[in-house]
């Protein structure tokens, strides 16, 4: 075993590494980049080593830096995580070079995959089935178009060496194939520096299915079973749990065995996952499943694997790079009870998932034990920057069957709390609590069918919400209070008295809240017992204490409960029982400090780079056009006109980087004033 490794790659999947590199005994050394100089990784990590400037191409994807620093730590080995350079044939190349192992497959296996084209024809030898479609050389648009006819629309155009969504497009019109075929290339040029593509039928009713794959140097391989990653957004995994549900045993061992033949086809060594794509138009056949891709490194979603095998995957990865056998064969395995996993991710599903910056205010876990676990990168007080994934952590849970496990993550949902950026807390509930979710009626069309339910919009204030809120700002003022009485130097005086004193008068404040476009306003009285909030549909008796950790425990009438208040702004974040509702406190410093946003101008709703212009000053255009594409996070976002009208201003030009809020198109509305 190595006495040393180094982890190429931050966040979540570097403090998963090091758990477990700690706890065979191994060192570890992180590296990071200036924007991750406090990162959990770099304090976790027995040695931790600046590579470089936030930018991943400058920090992350130095290869050469990294190899520098691997040397001279002395480290025996590296591990690249995912993203990155886990799946660069190169790096895996160097590292050999120079006599440091790679933690992954040999250059030779990542090449072979790495190209979606190349990967489909290997594995037609190998005799696993594909889905039809155009996996040849030319690139050649109108060949392009004619190939997407032949094979009938809706068809899905894949970058070929494209991964996690990226350079991906589904159309459904030959009219609409010119501009997603544009776009596809573009991201994939932009995501992995290749803008080539596939086409393939599009199956109307698929299930993302995939298979973990293990082999070592000594030509032994074996599967792990199944993941299903079927809901999904814009391709992108979203919950994932093991097994698949209601998988026919044929179909397993079918799969199973496709996986590992492919596996052996390749010489591939370490660990890999084999996706498939299976039709369930007539439910789960062991004939009706396709190969999509092979994923050359360990997964994002390796933990529900884990949760039902027993094993330590990134254990076994570290015992086949040091050249040892597998520690399980084939008939040492099984399936013991159902693990899901859900991405928790600072995104904004109300404005289209729109990646979210800022910082973690409030985050607040859930209680973890062996059936509950949470892999993450990042602390309450961290900033979620523009340059990385926004993931927040991963939540895994395990029971003995289905419903038990998916009752268990819905209450660890119930008890995450999250303030200072928007995220998909929500949204994961949501679909947790689905019937259609309990029902196993998945698809990787469950998100967009059940969209109104998932992304209700933004919940309305209750009575209860407003007092905890309240009692939060009165309760932290009290405290500010209590340290600066402390310090005074007539502690007895009644101007120290934060309770709404007045001369002659009963003490008490008014508040105002904006909700939306209307304004409420409260008064509260200061009583011997506690606070009175008078609010607009009656009187409200309110006690409580302020835990240092930010629990708010109240007494709101008869009802006791806990809670949690976050202030981000002039924003309350009230947050209770898996629920969570912001309102806005409206004081004089926080009044008319913003500029009017409408349908007149267009700005950028996230930090990201200007990648295209569809328009010009002068130029008419109708609601719903497109304007602008921007790219953060190498994703696109399309960017189109509010209401019909003409182009007064373009702001930025192609290759700009811009902050949120920054104005990029100024518009005249038609029959505005």
């Amino acid at each position: 075993m190595f006495e040393k490794i180094l982890i190429a790659n931050r966040g979540e999947i570097a403090c998963r590494i090091i758990d477990t590199a700690r706890a065979l005994g191994v060192k570890t050394v992180a590296v990071y980049s200036e924007a991750d100089a406090m990162a959990r990784h770099v304090e976790m990590a027995d040695e931790a080593v600046l590579i470089g400037p936030a930018e991943v191409s400058q920090s992350y994807l130095k290869a050469e830096t990294i190899l520098e620093v691997a040397r001279k730590t002395g480290a025996q080995a590296v591990h690249p995580g995912y993203g990155f350079l886990s799946e660069n044939a190169d790096f895996a190349e160097k590292c050999a070079a120079a006599g440091i192992a790679f933690i992954g497959p040999p250059a030779s296996a990542i090449r072979a995959m790495g190209l979606k084209d190349a990967a489909k024809a290997m594995m037609v030898e190998a005799g696993v089935p594909v889905v039809p479609g155009y996996h040849e050389e030319s690139q050649d648009p109108d060949l392009l178009a004619a190939e997407a006819e032949k094979i009938g629309y809706p068809v899905l155009i894949k970058a070929v060496a494209g991964g996690g969504g990226k350079g991906m497009r589904q159309v459904d019109r030959a009219e609409e194939f010119p501009a997603g075929l544009a776009s596809a290339m573009r991201e994939g040029q932009s995501a992995f520096g290749d803008a080539r593509v596939l086409i393939e039928k599009y199956l109307t009713k698929p299930r993302h299915i995939e298979i973990q794959v293990f082999a070592d140097s000594h030509g032994n391989a074996v599967h792990l079973f199944e993941r299903d990653c079927s809901l999904q957004r814009r391709h992108q995994k979203v919950i994932e749990e093991a097994p698949a549900p209601d998988m026919p045993l044929a179909m397993r061992e079918a799969m199973g065995a496709a996986a590992v033949a492919a596996t052996k086809a390749i010489g591939y060594v370490g660990a890999g996952t084999i996706e498939f794509i299976a039709d369930v138009s007539d439910g789960l056949k062991e004939y009706a499943f396709y190969f999509m891709e092979m994923n050359t490194r360990l997964q994002v979603e390796h933990p529900v694997t884990e949760m039902i095998t027993g094993q330590d995957l990134v254990q076994w990865q570290l015992l086949v790079a040091a050249g040892e056998e597998l520690p399980c064969r084939q008939e040492d395995l099984g399936i013991s009870g159902h693990s899901f996993e859900v991405r928790l991710y600072a995104e904004d599903p109300a404005n289209d998932f729109l990646p979210a910056t800022g910082t973690l205010v409030r985050l607040q876990e859930p209680s973890t034990n062996k059936t509950v676990r949470i892999d993450t990168g990042v602390r309450q007080g961290d900033v979620i920057s523009p340059f990385y994934d926004p993931m927040i952590a991963k939540l895994i849970v395990w029971d003995e069957n289905r419903d038990k496990a998916l009752r268990k993550l819905r209450l660890a949902l119930a008890d995450y709390q999250v303030a200072g950026v928007a995220t998909n807390l929500d949204f994961l509930s949501k679909i947790s609590a689905h019937p259609a979710f309990a029902a196993k009626e998945l698809d990787t069309g469950f998100i967009d069918r059940f969209k109104e339910d998932l992304i209700p919009g933004q919940p309305l204030p209750t009575d209860e919400d407003f007092a905890l809120a309240v009692l939060h700002i009165l309760l932290t003022r009290d405290a500010v209070s209590l340290r600066e009485l402390a310090e005074s130097s007539d502690p007895y005086s009644p101007w120290n008295d934060l309770h709404g004193w007045r001369l002659n008068d009963t003490g008490h404040d008014d508040f105002v809240f904006s909700v939306g476009d209307e304004e409420i306003s409260l008064i509260v009285y200061y009583e011997k017992t506690g606070f009175r909030l008078a609010l607009p549909s009656g009187d409200l008796q309110v006690s409580g204490s302020l835990q240092r950790d930010g629990t708010l425990t109240a007494i709101i009438g008869d009802h006791k409960l806990t809670a949690a208040v976050a202030a981000v702004g002039s924003k309350l974040i009230v947050m209770q029982a898996g629920r969570q509702v912001e309102i806005v406190q409206v004081v004089d410093d926080f009044e008319n400090t913003g500029s009017e946003v409408g349908a007149g101008v267009v700005t950028a709703p996230m930090p990201g780079k200007v990648i295209q212009l569809f328009t010009e000053s002068g130029a008419a255009v109708a609601k719903g056009d497109p304007l602008i594409v921007m790219e953060a996070m190498k994703m696109e976002h399309t960017l189109v006109a509010a209401a019909d009208g003409v182009i007064t201003d373009i702001f930025h030009e192609i290759g700009d980087q811009v902050d949120e809020g920054t104005l990029l198109i100024s518009i005249e509305v038609e029959g505005a004033e």
